[in-house]
Order: structure tokens, then C-alpha cells, then sequence
């Protein structure tokens, strides 16, 4: 029974967790995508930087930590998964590690090619990751091919079907909004207005990928939960757009997070208790009891997540406190 109790509730903590890496990187992803466009010139390029410079190196700890847990939590998960999934995963660990360097070589040196090599690298290393891992999460809740031994026989080919490829379109456009809302929120001046008018652009796309994809999900996996989560994100989404236009980025930034976090909880609802399921058979799928920890493991686990979770939330919430004020270019140097 107790072994029972502490798979859900890990599973459920991993929910939480992916919940909030999609909801931070969420919008450092999409002001990685929008920084060639939005950014006329160095100086504006250097402050859609500056608004996500003391947050993004830890709103990727939360990829960290979730791939930690899966580890530790469900062993047999996250090795099926990793050898699956690999050349995908590898592509966005390539894309992050890119990311990362270009970030901290950018100002290393003068020079308009140096930099705008640098700022393409942002760029890509921002849209391969939100582009794949709605791609990894739409194959996941499909199911994949997995034999008796919970082994992927499938190849990278079988992972780039219809339903996956609109998930992946999915993330894309929702962090890119996500990323266009948070730069309205943290800029101010002729900025502001720009990443405003284009979060509004973006608005009708992205509610359009995003209810296909939902309804999709919907129909082919359906759960009562799931199902009600989902139109609960839909209607954020609709109202992230509308206080946009009426100049409230905050709840705009609100809404557009509560979307984020309604979808990957939703997906992982209709999931449970499944955790990889396989097309081939369903005798074949990874669920919450086949695919986890001992229970002493699981005890040691919790009690470390008691403790500990409560320091970093505080402490992330301190940082994002303290760096809470807008930023405009006449305070970036020319």
C-alpha cells in the first residue's frame, strides 16, 4: 500500500516539476526565439537579454531536478526514455549547451559579427529545445513502441508522426507567446509597446495550434480530468490575449503561465497511471508500479523533497522578487 501512496505522489511531483520547467523556460525560450527580430540593434538585443540574465541559468535547474527525480523515482522510466528518446534529447542538450556559452561569450568581446554570431546562437539553442520537447512529451502520451522488456524498438522516424509534430508546434508558438509577454511585462518605453502589439500577433496562431492539438489529445486519450484541465488552459489562453490588448501584461503573463502549467498537468493526468505507454501492446507500457523505486528509495526520496523544496522555492522566489523591476534601453550602454 505504502509503495502505492509514494509513486503517486511522486509521479505527481514530476508533474509539478516539468509544470514549472515548461512555465520559467517556458519565456526564456521564447525571448530566445524573439531575439533576432525584436531587437533592431545591440543595445535593444542587450535588454531583451538583460530581462531574463539573472533567472535563466536557474529556471533550468528545474529540468535538472525533474530529470533527477525521474531517476531516482522511476529508474525504468527514465532509461527507457533516454535510450528511445536519444537523439532527440541529445539535439536539446546541444541546443541548451549552445544557449548557455552564448550567453556568457556575447559581451566577451566588441564587434557587431561577434555578437550577432552569438545572438543566432541564442536563438537556435532557444527554438530546437521548444520545438522538441513537444515533440518527446505528444510521443509519450501517443505511446511508443516498446516490446516485452519495455525496450524502444521503434527509430528517430517513428517519433516524428502528425500528433507529435503539433505538439511540437504547440510549444513553440505558446513559449514564443509566453516569451513576448514576459518582455512586455519587464520592458518599458518603445519596447513595451513593440513586444506588446507582437505578443497580440502571435495570440490567434497560437490559440488556434494549441486547441487543435488539445482536442486532439482529448479525443484520442480521453479523461474527464484531463479533458476539464484542458479547457481551463484554453480559456487562460483566450484571456492572457484579451488583458494583453488591454495593456495587462502581468495578468496576461498570469494567464498565458496558467496555460502552460493546465496543459503539461492535463497531459500527465491523462497519462496516469501509465508513464510511457506502448503502441505495440498495452501489456508492454512503463506505469507508475513496473517502472519505479524500491520503497525504501522512495521514503529517503520524500523526506529529502520535504525538506529541501521548500528552500529553493523560496529562494527562486527572493531572486525574481529582487529583479522585479522594468528595463529600458537608455539604461543600456551604448
Amino acid at each position: 500500500m505504502l509503495i502505492m501512496e509514494l509513486t503517486t505522489v511522486w509521479f505527481a511531483l514530476i508533474t509539478i516539476l516539468w509544470a514549472g520547467y515548461f512555465l520559467l523556460e517556458g519565456f526564456d525560450f521564447g525571448v530566445g526565439i524573439l531575439l533576432p527580430f525584436l531587437g533592431r540593434d545591440n543595445r535593444e538585443r542587450r535588454l531583451l537579454i538583460n530581462t531574463i540574465g539573472p533567472v535563466w541559468d536557474g529556471n533550468e535547474v528545474w529540468l535538472i531536478v525533474a530529470g533527477g527525480a525521474t531517476f531516482a523515482a522511476f529508474p525504468e522510466w527514465y532509461a527507457t526514455l533516454f535510450s528511445g528518446f536519444y537523439l532527440p534529447l541529445l539535439l536539446i542538450l546541444a541546443a541548451l549547451i549552445i544557449r548557455g556559452v552564448a550567453f556568457e561569450y556575447r559581451g566577451k568581446r566588441d564587434g557587431e559579427q561577434w555578437k550577432t554570431r552569438w545572438d543566432w546562437s541564442i536563438f537556435v539553442g532557444s527554438l530546437l529545445p521548444a520545438i522538441l520537447w513537444g515533440v518527446a512529451f505528444g510521443n509519450i502520451v501517443r505511446g511508443v513502441r516498446l516490446d516485452e522488456h519495455h525496450e524502444y524498438v521503434g527509430s528517430f522516424f517513428n517519433l516524428l508522426n502528425p500528433y507529435s509534430l503539433l505538439g511540437g508546434l504547440t510549444t513553440l508558438v505558446l513559449f514564443t507567446l509566453h516569451g513576448a509577454v514576459f518582455l512586455a511585462l519587464k520592458t518599458d518605453g518603445e519596447m513595451r509597446q513593440r513586444a506588446n502589439a507582437l505578443a497580440s500577433r502571435i495570440g490567434i496562431p497560437a490559440v488556434a495550434i494549441a486547441a487543435a492539438f488539445l482536442i486532439w489529445t482529448a479525443i484520442a486519450h480521453f479523461d474527464g480530468v484531463g479533458v476539464a484541465l484542458f479547457a481551463v488552459a484554453a480559456l487562460a489562453l483566450v484571456g492572457a490575449l484579451v488583458a494583453n490588448r488591454l495593456g495587462r501584461e502581468g495578468w496576461a503573463f498570469i494567464a498565458t503561465g496558467a496555460t502552460l502549467v493546465l496543459a503539461v498537468v492535463g497531459l500527465f493526468v491523462t497519462l496516469f497511471p501509465d508513464v510511457m505507454p506502448s503502441s505495440l501492446d498495452a501489456a508492454n507500457s512503463l506505469n507508475v508500479d513496473n517502472a519505479s523505486s524500491t520503497p525504501y528509495t522512495l521514503k529517503v526520496m520524500t523526506w529529502v523533497a520535504v525538506f529541501f523544496t521548500p528552500i529553493v522555492l523560496l529562494y527562486q522566489g527572493w531572486t525574481y522578487w529582487v529583479f522585479r523591476k522594468r528595463l529600458t534601453v537608455e539604461k543600456i550602454p551604448v
